[in-house]
């Protein structure tokens, strides 16, 4: 394997990383920036109150995009078998 194939394989598996955790990640932005949003307006700065929700948020988009990340995986760890060297 040369140099340009073993950083093309790497930089595919990073970006396949990146996409797989995207929407978790994202969907935790969001509810992060939603609840930073009502804490200013109401004032009431309760430290759990940005953490239960971030997290409840997050595992429930987990157990949604399940199929689509094991579906991603499976891609591609059928291109690293089927990778020819």
């Amino acid at each position: 394997m040369e140099f340009t194939e073993a950083l093309d394989l790497g930089r595919h598996a990073f970006l396949t990383a990146l996409m797989t955790a995207a929407p978790i990640l994202a969907i935790g932005l969001l509810v992060g920036l939603v609840i930073s949003f009502v804490q200013a307006v109401t004032q009431l700065q309760e430290q759990t109150l940005t953490f239960v929700p971030k997290i409840a948020a997050m595992v429930v988009a987990a157990v949604y995009f399940i199929p689509w990340i094991a579906t991603r995986m499976l891609q591609f760890t059928q291109e690293m078998f089927t990778f020819h060297m």
